[in-house]
């Protein structure tokens, strides 16, 4: 092969002989199979192209030495052996000449009517030559290649591709292992996101518990604080009229759009327009069996509650109906739900308002029945005032409005066999049924002593020891004063009891407030006193209790100033009829209707 060989190629034999030529040139540069075999495929594609084209032109530059260092002088962008050359660089670079240049065989390939694709190649591994091409003997152009020559180049072809599928079977093993490892990788990740995945889950399912769990928990005290206040709501009151009233007015609209209080023994009172006479089935069965009952077109799953069909009078809203029990079955509270359903919680909630509603109304009828018994049996125990020549009588009786507070107040006034009036007034400490029948036996125990001495101080020792033999826990406060026909002189006694207060006919107002003795039943020896007080005719003695002078806030003294000034302002009209003069005092001194005690007031006036 010359320094300049120039290879014309006009057919296919003459570009398979030129790539074979090739073959054998490139086999001793050094190369790498890869990098040869990319060459040659490249050199091939250029002589097709220039076959395409008509034909093509193969320029050999010789052994010529390229200028420059070595590192750098073997690239070349233009054609696939750029990459070959750098693998061969080092091997190249031993045999090189001592001046650093390194010798390059330079290849070019002219296609017609195309531009030409140049190629650089590192010398064969044999001395190198300045000159002329080093020793070989290989054909030096393509025409001089036997069919010996085709064949072996053939056949090195097939080694060649041996070599190449040895490298891509270890690439392939390479890739094999690589992909098993990013495999194995992948799939701890996969695991490891799974992990994290499940983690972020499970947090997010812990903060949903925690927010359902706050949210029960302000539903549960949220319903719990309704229940204690509602509670207090309906049991402050022992008006049964009352308490139903209140019921809905809590309840609408936030638990209830409805409610209805059907009671069994209801009577409509005086002025009170009837209830309601159409009740829903669910409220019957509930009457009839004493458990809950839900009437609605879907089940309401409450607990405790039993399921219904809907209501004929309530088709499309749900209702919900409890049994008033406490202990006895009163009636049936009905509540229609105040959107598509009862909520399960709600609805234990209010059950149990419904279990306190039936106490409070069953508190409220046994208070009733015990105030008219109480109030009936003190009215039945209060005298009849007498008719005397001496002393006009009148008397009022007014029960308390308030709680339990009736009963153990009394007044009483009878004639002597002298002629004499003893007028009563008294007050049994406690209240009730008890305290109206421990009024009626100090009332008959008076009687039976005064029959025996007319003296206000000696029949109230007796009583004193009467209680505290019989009744050493009960207590009571009294007045008694006697008028005596002919003798100006008022005389009285007092056991603990407010004082009395005198009006003369000029208008002078007297409090008697000589210490009086201590309260009747006191577990302590005592002897009363009588005092007396000379009377001008038309003077006007007020016997009464504390009912009428003390309030709670205020005590009795101020309560006594007002009842004095009241009786110092009476008109002469009033002074006329004494009955008169008892409504004008009781105007001033009970302004508001509503009373925490009995009252009981007692006048009496000297003609």
């Amino acid at each position: 092969m010359n320094a300049h060989d120039i290879w014309t190629i006009r057919s296919v034999a003459d570009a398979a002989r030129a790539r074979t030529l090739l073959s054998r040139l490139t086999a001793g540069t050094g190369l790498p199979a890869v990098e040869r075999a990319r060459f040659l495929t490249d050199i091939t594609a250029r002589l097709r192209e220039g076959l395409a084209a008509g034909g093509a032109e193969v320029l050999i530059d010789g052994w010529e030495p390229d200028a420059g260092p070595c590192a750098d002088s073997v690239r070349d962008a233009t054609g696939a052996g750029a990459s070959g050359a750098d693998g061969a660089e080092g091997d190249a670079a031993d045999n090189a000449p001592q001046d650093g240049t390194t010798p390059r065989l330079r290849i070019v390939v002219r296609p017609h009517g195309a531009p030409p694709a140049r190629f650089t190649l590192p010398r064969p591994r044999r001395a190198w030559r300045p000159t002329h091409p080093p020793e070989s003997t290989a054909p030096a152009r393509p025409a001089d290649l036997t069919t010996d020559d085709l064949a072996e180049a053939v056949l090195a072809c097939a080694e060649d591709t041996a070599a190449l599928l040895e490298l891509l079977a270890e690439q392939e093993e390479l890739v094999r292992f690589h992909r098993e490892e990013l495999h194995q990788t992948n799939q701890g990740v996969l695991a490891l996101h799974a992990e994290l995945e499940a983690a972020v889950q499970a947090q997010h399912d812990l903060l949903d518990a925690e927010r359902a769990a706050r949210a029960d928990a302000e539903k549960s005290r949220r319903l719990l604080t309704f229940l204690a206040d509602a509670s207090a709501a309906v049991t402050a009151s022992l008006d049964p009229e009352d308490i139903l009233r209140r019921l809905p007015e809590l309840l609408i609209p936030d638990y209830a759009a409805e409610a209805d209080i059907w009671l069994f023994d209801e009577e409509p009172g005086e002025g009170q327009t009837p209830r309601r006479t159409d009740r829903p089935a669910a409220a019957v069965t509930a009457a009839r069996t004493g458990r809950p009952q839900h009437a609605a077109p879907h089940p309401g799953g409450l607990p405790g509650v039993d399921d219904l069909p809907p209501s004929v009078l309530f088709p499309d809203r749900p209702l919900l109906c409890i049994p008033l029990t406490a202990p006895r079955l009163l009636g049936v509270l009905t509540l229609t739900a105040p959107g598509p359903r009862f909520d399960p919680d709600t609805a234990v909630m209010l059950m149990e308002l419904a279990g306190r509603l039936a106490i409070a109304l069953d508190h409220a009828r046994r208070y009733e029945q015990h105030r008219d018994v109480a109030e009936a049996l003190q009215r039945a125990q209060l005298t009849e005032l007498p008719l005397t020549e001496g002393v006009d009588l009148a008397a009022r009786y007014l029960p308390a409005t308030r709680g339990l507070n009736i009963g153990g107040d009394w007044y009483d006034a009878f004639v002597q066999p002298d002629g004499s009036v003893l007028a009563v007034i008294g007050d049994v400490t406690g209240h009730g049924l008890n305290a109206a029948v421990m009024m009626g036996q100090l009332r008959t125990a008076l009687r039976a002593y005064a029959v025996e001495d007319d003296s206000p101080a000696r029949i109230l020792t007796r009583l004193h020891h009467m209680l505290c033999h019989q009744q050493p826990t009960l207590y009571a406060t009294a007045v008694i004063a006697r008028f005596r026909p002919g003798d100006p002189t008022l005389v009285w006694a007092a056991a603990g009891h407010p004082p009395a207060v005198v009006r003369s006919p000029d208008g002078t107002v007297r409090v008697l407030d000589a210490r009086p003795g201590i309260m009747l039943g006191v577990p302590l020896p005592f002897t009363y006193e009588d005092h007396t007080l000379p009377l001008h005719p038309g003077s006007t003695v007020a016997l009464y209790t504390d009912g009428l002078v003390e309030r709670r806030a205020q005590g009795i003294d101020p309560g006594i100033e007002r009842l004095a000034q009241a009786m110092g302002a009476l008109s002469g009209a009033d002074l006329e009829d004494l009955d008169a003069s008892a409504e004008a005092l009781l105007k001033p001194l009970l302004h508001d209707s509503e009373r925490d005690d009995d009252v009981c007031l007692l006048l009496c006036r000297t003609r």
